[in-house]
């Protein structure tokens, strides 16, 4: 395994959208390194199989996506303490005898991202409305709790398995109707999609935001579009937007340190990179 040119990949279904590739790949020529990273689309029920094949191919380490990052926690040999906490996993170390190691910087990510997107935004400010009830949103509760913010309403298409955030994440999860999640922008100070509605191939994200005021920070996950139609018309509504792209940029750092033996830069030239531009 030593001798092998390291390879990596982002697992995911459908995953022909990612650009954790070209992220990647522009890190490993920025530093010289002499590695791969590539995108694989692994069906549900193929998961496990995959995973037990990846390490004997050369593959030190995976990134998972959508609708993947449950069951890749669950499957994994070791986690961290947040993926266990969180119930999911967005990083995969693979070990030479085939173990695997589950992480999740989906958190730090979101926050990494937010913090510097959205300078006025502190989590004393009043209450989220957190759309989605996947992995990420596992990993985005997670984070939002550390940072100390005190209440966060959750909405769920499926509203059970918005409760069962709820049960495993504490008190401060509200779990509301997905109908009425519109009602809940009042006063809230921070409004986040963790659902692919919106993505380019998706169904588009149906929300009544005629409640959403200036003072409330709006952030979508997704990335492709860059401007969702969400962040689009919270701009127009004066808020201040942070959309999807730095999360995505924050949460790869530990991952490629893992692998490839080295901290990468998180930068303009990255994000241009990644954009094609």
């Amino acid at each position: 395994m030593t001798n092998r040119i390291p390879l990596a990949a982002v697992l995911g279904h459908p995953v022909a959208h990612s650009r954790s590739p070209v992220l990647h790949g522009h890190w490993l020529a920025r530093y010289g390194i002499a590695g791969h990273y590539v995108p694989i689309d692994v069906a549900p029920d193929h998961l496990a199989d995959t995973l037990r094949q990846l390490p004997s191919l050369g593959f030190v380490g995976a990134n998972v996506t959508i609708p993947h990052k449950e069951a890749a926690r669950a499957l994994a040999t070791t986690s961290t303490d947040r993926a266990r906490a969180i119930g999911a996993a967005n990083t995969l170390t693979f070990g030479a005898d085939g173990a695997v190691h589950a992480d999740n910087t989906d958190g730090h990510g979101f926050l990494a991202n937010l913090t510097a997107g959205a300078l006025g935004w502190n989590a004393a400010s009043g209450p989220a409305l957190v759309l989605g009830a996947g992995g990420a949103a596992r990993g985005i509760l997670h984070a939002l709790l550390g940072s100390g913010l005190s209440e966060i309403r959750l909405a769920n298409r499926t509203r059970a398995k918005a409760q069962r955030l709820a049960d495993d994440f504490g008190p401060s999860i509200k779990v509301i109707d997905w109908d009425v999640a519109g009602d809940a922008l009042s006063d809230a100070t921070l409004l986040v999609n963790t659902t692919a509605l919106g993505m380019a191939g998706q169904p588009p994200l149906t929300l009544d935001l005629s409640n959403l005021t200036p003072v409330c920070t709006v952030t979508d996950i997704v990335y492709i579009p860059l401007e969702t139609e969400l962040l689009k018309t919270a701009r127009a509504c004066g808020c201040h937007t942070v959309d999807g792209l730095g999360m995505l940029l924050h949460q790869a750092a530990p991952g490629f340190e893992a692998w490839f033996g080295r901290t990468p830069e998180v930068d303009d030239d990255l994000r241009r990179a990644v954009l094609g531009e």
